[in-house]
């Protein structure tokens, strides 16, 4: 029976695809441009890191040619870095619409950051992790420039293999480390912390030693080691990233940029650190399903996911692509989710114009199925939707116990389709009409 609903619901799900495709010419290629986790300027990252001793460079940020100007009077600094402050990679090779080419720049006269930073903040900064567009520079991070002599890699993050917090190092740092994982992975050094008893000495002066630090810096690099594990901990992260993680000429440790990771479920004891979040970059759309609890990431296809779990999510996603559409988003309801939390979902799914139809895919195992299709009937009815909605609810009979508690008054006003006796439910609907598959 269910093999049977399954091929029933994926071939209206492959001709829905298919209409589409005809009638749009094809589609465009799935790109994934906003972000499920909370991510971190460089310069809220760096302040972050000094506030727990971690040495960092001097800086300052400014939000104006003439607060750029001030800030680099200030440093009395031999060299200056100004650095346009985006979430993106590869900033150096970008582009600004200015015509300015370089999100970084080195200089020794404070004259001339004022100048760059008018070229930076304000317009918008094209790089290969942008979208084509680019993203508008709204502050830059006004640094001391220190000399590199050695350039190694760090990181300190989540391991669910490991059940536990990693050590991640290489002494080849300031590149991708994802190349030289594959191109020279004996240089990848990986070390797992036991979260009761938290980083030993040992375990810190050995990843000093791995990362090529000699004498007395291999001590000052593992006391920075143990300092960011501090940090690590203290603000609930699930990654730490320093790359690179260098030495100077002088016989200083430094971090030199920085990248923290934290998950959205340790806002509720951060909340001054998620109170730093830039939404700006955000698409519009995201920052309304915010709002609601709800996450949403936007995609180039054209049917739209309405999901509860992450896991469900990405797998309806390949189900989708997997018989020849393309999602038009990802949407994550999540647990505890209330009527209102639905029917705000679909304005959000129907106000986007690429979308011609909508899959709801629910598992009734950490949410009531009463609840999402109470919502779904009032937003078809309010909304007046117009395009195809394919519906499906999911659950085992003990977890949906409360349709047995009810009374006859109570079952009178649920929707007959909601009481089948079935362990699990398929619906579709087109419009306001619902009918079993």
């Amino acid at each position: 029976m269910a093999a049977a609903l399954a091929k029933q619901a994926g071939a209206v799900l492959r001709d829905l695809a298919l209409r589409s495709a005809r009638l749009r010419g094809g589609f465009p290629a799935v790109q994934l441009t906003p972000r499920r986790w909370l991510n971190l300027q460089e310069y809220q990252s760096k302040k972050l890191m000094a506030d727990h001793g971690v040495t960092v460079q001097r800086f300052f940020v400014a939000d104006s040619a003439n607060d750029a100007l001030e800030a680099a009077q200030r440093l009395k600094a031999k060299e200056i870095v100004l650095k346009a402050q985006i979430l993106a990679g590869g900033r150096g090779k970008g582009i600004f619409n200015s015509g300015l080419k370089g999100g970084v720049h080195l200089t020794k006269d404070p004259k001339t950051v004022e100048q760059l930073a008018k070229q930076m903040i304000g317009y918008n900064l094209s790089t290969k992790q942008t979208p084509k567009d680019g993203v508008t520079v709204k502050k830059v991070m006004v640094a001391e420039a220190l000399n590199i002599s050695r350039e190694t890699y760090f990181a300190i993050l989540m391991d669910r293999a490991c059940n536990g917090p990693v050590m991640v190092g290489s002494p080849q740092g300031g590149v991708d480390i994802e190349e030289v994982a594959v191109t020279s992975p004996e240089l990848i050094f990986k070390e797992e912390i036991d979260i009761f008893e938290g980083i030993q000495d040992r375990q810190a002066l050995q990843m000093a030693k791995n990362l090529g630090f000699k004498g007395s810096l291999q001590q000052q690099a593992a006391d920075q080691i143990k300092k960011l594990y501090n940090l690590f901990l203290k603000i609930d992260a699930t990654q730490v990233e320093v790359n690179p993680f260098g030495e100077t000429p002088e016989g200083q440790v430094v971090c030199f940029d920085a990248k923290i990771n934290f998950d959205d479920n340790a806002e509720f004891r951060q909340k001054e650190i998620f109170a730093m979040d830039d939404k700006s970059e955000n698409e519009p759309i995201e920052n309304e399903a915010a709002k609601y609890d709800l996450k949403y990431i936007g995609l180039d296809g054209n049917i739209a996911c309405f999901v509860n779990g992450a896991g469900l999510a990405m797998a309806t996603c390949d189900i989708i692509s997997l018989n020849g559409g393309k999602p038009a988003n990802f949407l994550d309801l999540g647990g505890g989710v209330k009527e209102a939390q639905v029917y705000q979902a679909f304005k959000l799914l129907t106000a986007d114009p690429k979308v011609e139809a909508i899959l709801v895919n629910i598992f009734g195992g950490i949410v009531n199925c009463a609840i999402i299709a109470n919502g779904i009937t009032k937003a078809c009815r309010e909304l007046e939707l117009k395009v195809p909605l394919v519906v499906r609810l999911e659950g085992h009979p003990e977890l949906l116990n409360w349709k047995q508690k009810r009374n006859e008054e109570e079952r009178k006003s649920t929707p007959w389709w909601l009481l089948a006796p079935l362990p699990f439910l398929t619906t579709t609907a087109v419009g306001r009409e619902f009918c079993h598959f």
